[in-house]
Order: C-alpha cells, then sequence, then structure tokens
C-alpha cells in the first residue's frame, strides 16, 4: 500500500468520475482518461459539483475539496494516462472485446510493478487478464453505483490474481472508504448480484406464465415490507435494458438458466421503464412515481418469502463453492442492495429446515417452468446442514 500514490482511472462516466473522486479525497494523484475531451469536462465538473456540495454541507471541510480537486489531471491519451501509474482502474462500457484490447495496451505501457483493475459488474476478469502479460496483477475491483455514496466494494480473484495483488485492492477500497470483501472466484454476478439477480428473474417468470401480476407481487413488497419501489418498479427505475442484459449474461453463461420471456418482451418492444415512458408499469412524464395498480388488497395474494427462498439457495450456493464466506456474502448483500439483513442470516432466523421445505414446495409448483427447477431445487449444502440441526452463524 506505500507503494501506491499515483491512480489512473479509465472512463470519466458515472462510475469512473466517482472513484476518481473517492481516489483524490483519499489522497492519491489522480489521472481521468477518457476518449473525448466533452467526456473527460464532464466527469470533472461532477466532481467538482460533488465536492462543493459535500463541502458546503461540512460533510468534508472545503481545504480538502480543493486539495482533491488539485490532485486530478485528465488525458484523451491511454498511454500517457498509465505511463507513472501504480493502480490502474478501468470503468470503461462493458464489452469484453473493449476491456480485453484496453487490458492489453495498458500492460505495454504502464510501469511493470502497476495493478490493473476492472470495475465490470458482469464480465469475465480472466479474459481480461489473459490479454496481458501480468495476470497475477490482474484484479476485479467491483464498486456499486453511485461510488460516492454505496459502501461496498467486491475484490475478484480470477485464476492468477496473487494474494498480494488482492490484498492491495483490499486496503486500497479501504482507504477509499469502502467496505470490501473478498470474491475468491471469477465467477457470474460475483457476490451481490449473484444473489439477488435471479430472485427478480424469477418473479418476472411468474408474471410471464401469469401465475401473479407484477402489481401484485410489488404490492406486497411495497405495503407488506416497506420497500419502496418493489421489483418490478425498480426494474423499470433502473431501465428494462439493464436488467435484460444482466439476466441474459447468467443464461449464457450458466445453462438452464433463462431470462423470462416478459423481460425479452419489454426489452424488444423497446418497453424499458420510465426513460421510455413505458414498462412494466406507464409513466406519462417519465419519471417514477408509485403505480395507481398498486394496493393493500392486492398485496395479500402473494408470499414475499418466495423470491428470498431463491436469494438463500444462491447464497449457500457460493458458501458452497469456496468463493466467499458466510460473512461476506452476507456483507454484500447488505451493503450492496441496503438489506437490513443477509440472506444466510434471514435462513437460520427461519430455520433451515423451514428453508429447505419452502423451496421443496416452490420447486413442486413452479420448478417445471423453463430453468426454474435449478433455481428452487435445495442446495444440498442447505439440506446437510437442515438435517444435522446446523446454522450458518454460531
Amino acid at each position: 500500500m506505500e507503494d501506491i500514490k499515483n491512480i489512473t482511472v479509465l472512463g470519466a462516466g458515472a462510475m469512473g468520475h466517482g472513484i476518481a473522486q473517492l481516489c483524490a479525497v483519499a489522497g492519491y494523484n489522480v489521472v481521468i482518461r477518457d476518449i473525448k475531451q466533452e467526456f473527460v469536462d464532464s466527469g470533472v465538473g461532477k466532481i467538482k459539483w460533488s465536492l462543493d456540495k459535500l463541502a458546503s454541507k461540512g460533510k468534508i471541510p472545503a481545504d480538502v475539496a480543493e486539495a482533491a480537486m488539485g490532485r486530478i489531471t485528465t488525458s484523451l491519451d491511454l498511454k500517457e494516462s498509465v505511463k507513472n501509474c501504480d493502480f490502474m482502474i478501468e470503468a470503461i462500457p462493458e464489452i469484453l472485446k473493449l476491456k480485453q484490447d484496453t487490458f492489453k495496451e495498458v500492460d505495454a505501457a504502464a510501469p511493470k510493478q502497476a495493478i490493473l483493475a476492472t470495475n465490470t459488474s458482469a464480465l469475465s476478469i480472466t479474459e481480461m487478464a489473459n490479454a496481458t502479460k501480468r495476470p497475477a496483477q490482474v484484479v476485479g475491483m467491483h464498486f456499486f453505483n453511485p461510488p460516492q455514496m454505496m459502501r461496498l466494494v467486491e475484490v475478484i480473484y480470477q485464476p492468477k490474481t496473487s494474494k498480494e495483488t488482492a490484498e492491495v485492492t483490499y486496503q486500497l477500497a479501504k482507504k477509499v472508504g469502502k467496505e470490501p470483501v473478498y470474491c475468491k472466484k471469477d465467477i457470474p454476478g460475483f457476490l451481490a448480484n449473484r444473489v439477488m439477480n435471479p430472485p427478480g428473474n424469477f418473479l418476472a417468470w411468474l408474471v410471464s406464465e401469469k401465475i401473479y401480476t407484477a402489481a401484485e407481487i410489488d404490492s406486497t413488497a411495497h405495503f407488506k415490507l416497506g420497500n419502496p419501489m418493489g421489483s418490478f418498479g425498480l426494474m423499470d427505475y433502473v431501465g428494462i435494458d439493464v436488467g435484460y442484459h444482466v439476466q441474459k449474461f447468467f443464461e449464457e453463461k450458466e445453462p438452464p438458466y433463462k431470462v423470462a420471456p416478459i423481460l425479452e418482451e419489454l426489452f424488444k418492444k423497446k418497453q424499458l421503464g420510465v426513460k421510455t415512458g413505458k414498462g412494466f408499469y406507464e409513466y406519462p412524464e417519465k419519471t417514477w412515481r408509485v403505480p395507481p395498480e398498486w394496493s393493500k388488497e392486492k398485496a395479500e395474494k402473494f408470499d414475499p418469502l418466495s423470491s428470498a427462498m431463491v436469494a438463500i439457495n444462491r447464497a449457500v450456493q457460493i458458501v458452497a463453492d469456496g468463493v466467499a464466506s458466510v460473512e461476506d456474502v452476507d456483507k454484500a448483500v447488505q451493503l450492496g442492495f441496503n438489506m437490513p439483513f443477509g440472506m444466510l442470516q434471514l435462513a437460520d432466523n427461519q430455520g433451515l429446515d423451514n428453508v429447505v421445505k419452502k423451496l421443496e414446495e416452490l420447486d413442486k409448483k413452479y420448478g417445471k417452468i423453463d430453468g426454474l427447477h435449478a433455481l428452487l431445487d435445495p442446495h444440498p449444502l442447505l439440506r446437510k446442514k437442515a438435517k444435522a440441526g446446523e446454522k450458518f452463524y454460531k
């Protein structure tokens, strides 16, 4: 950590400028690089606005904000931007070929000791590492959006990542004010998204099959659990296209996982949610609002624990596969999705025998629907612990 002085952030967009701000405030010299001056200027302008706002609210001293801005320089030249870096964080568009080409070019231009990290939320870190001659120094450093506010950073190993590289990345995440967790294998979705995205697809299947309506499921989340947006309201807010691409990635990497038809249909119709005025619900002014279809009556029709059971099953799989510890899986879910508890904590609270029973009931009802058996069949570790009367936490 003592050797890390200069950090290069590739990409000045939503994630890139936020990461650059964190690093500059933490005392690092930061180079922000993008492909057009207008992108760089926009990113730096947003950093200045953010720091001024934090200073005006007394969140940070004005001199700290001023000093942070003074530590930021910009570049349009990739080779020039990384020639003196000790640590590079890539936050460019989620296109694997683009990232591979970038890592190859950075590898040739950056100092030999530099660590090369990617902020990808889904793509293969292994394939980026293989584009370089320093795979031991390539690691995942996944911030959550917006990085200035979200506390979680996932530090992800690919097969050749050295322990030292992962440890420096973990400590850097702490230095910039985040709470890191280790993901020991390069798997689709890593930790938080791997646990929490499949339940959304499960619910979308129930809507596709006309077993429930989106309003019935979201009404339950809103009126019974205090969730402001519900699952489908949140998909509309984030963008159906974003959710569709994530689910499609799982489908490609892990059959028999399959994207729910309703997501495919809305994506192809370009009914992408709030930004297009229509998704699962309609938004006449293209701003999010509580859908008028939601009601307390509809909230009585759906069991909100159903999707939680899917999340628990995925969390158990992560632990069983040696990807992360029980504590880190739960911490990732809590911090990445602002949950009051982790899924394995919930499993202990419900009783593992009850979780197994509930999953078996769901599997019996919905397991024949395309791809859902894989999500609903209780994991062997879950069955084993339930049979032994054990818990995930002592």
